[in-house]
């Protein structure tokens, strides 16, 4: 287990590593960053003014110089400063992640409870209306985009029937009820495809234990049926959905992207589409190796707590 785990942690820095010379590549392969400066009346900034920029962001320097210069400030907690917004990354990055953290537990939450609970039932009524039903729900969360769905949530529910508000962040003046209402659609489109991940892998997981061995010993036994499902089934079901769910919620983090554009929800996923849009690669490098680093430490996490929680996995 010491060898798996410190494997692991190797593996995870490696791909950090990795994660941080591809995004720093990438944004040196685009246009010049300070082209946002330039502006199409007379008021545009000459060449001399544009050349001392380039010396005071370093781009006038070679690739490696760049590099390691940008990986020394990072190793310092310094992701730069906004070329759009001219403030450090950081305090940027700070203001926003409260408001896609919050989202991503919501969603979290709403996709884990409901999804796990329909995969037991369904896996319990296998072969009835329900089980078909709930499955066919699965298919369409599954298949349906997010962005698509989100669109259509405002169209219909915010729009239309007027029961919810149709997009971004109540102030933090509002009441509790009516800042929570915010939170429902985008929360709700974000986590229905994780909902159906949870449903169709509790299903399968239930399936599995219900058929093994020991179930059916207990069965044998006269044990009842609720102990079984509850007691027994469950406990060793959960184990996958369980491990899984570290990845949902880095997915939810990295994956707010298109539901807070949609949505217009002030969080990490829309500073990224409008630092993309500014070309300003300092906030864009800074997001995207926070979403790496989310998802390989979540990674992580799951790989551990797989191995933790089933004692028949081994790692040699």
């Amino acid at each position: 287990m010491q060898k798996f785990f410190i494997r692991r942690l190797i593996f995870a820095i490696l791909t950090l590593w990795s994660i941080t010379f591809v995004v720093f590549g990438l944004s040196r392969m685009g246009p010049d960053p300070l082209l946002i400066y330039v502006r199409d009346d007379s008021y545009g900034i000459s060449e001399e003014t544009l050349d001392k920029l380039r010396t005071k962001w370093g781009l006038d320097r070679p690739f490696h110089i760049q590099y390691l210069r940008w990986m020394a400030a990072i190793t310092r907690g310094d992701f730069g400063e906004s070329i759009a917004a001219q403030r450090p990354v950081t305090k940027i990055i700070a203001e926003r992640l409260p408001a896609t953290l919050q989202l991503a537990m919501i969603a979290w939450i709403l996709a884990s409870i409901p999804g796990v609970g329909l995969g037991v039932l369904s896996a319990v009524k296998r072969g009835s209306m329900w089980d078909y039903f709930t499955r066919t729900l699965a298919l369409i969360g599954q298949a349906t985009p997010s962005f698509w769905l989100a669109i259509l949530m405002i169209l219909l529910v915010a729009v239309r029937l007027e029961w919810l508000p149709p997009a971004t962040k109540a102030a933090s003046t509002e009441s509790f009820m009516t800042q929570a209402s915010y939170f429902v659609l985008p929360a709700m489109v974000l986590g229905f495809d994780p909902w159906a991940t949870y449903l169709r892998l509790t299903r399968s997981s239930m399936l599995e234990v219900l058929d093994s061995e020991f179930v059916k010993l207990a069965r044998a036994k006269g044990v009842s049926g609720k102990s079984v499902i509850w007691r027994h089934a469950l406990r060793n079901a959960l184990i996958q959905p369980l491990t899984v769910s570290a990845l949902v919620l880095a997915s939810f983090i990295t994956g707010s992207v298109f539901v807070e554009t949609v949505f217009a929800w002030p969080g990490i996923g829309r500073l990224a589409v409008q630092a993309s849009l500014d070309n300003d690669f300092p906030v864009l490098a800074g997001v995207v190796l926070l979403f790496g680093s989310a998802y390989v430490f979540m990674n992580f996490i799951a790989d551990v707590l797989y191995a933790v929680i089933d004692p028949r996995i081994r790692y040699d």
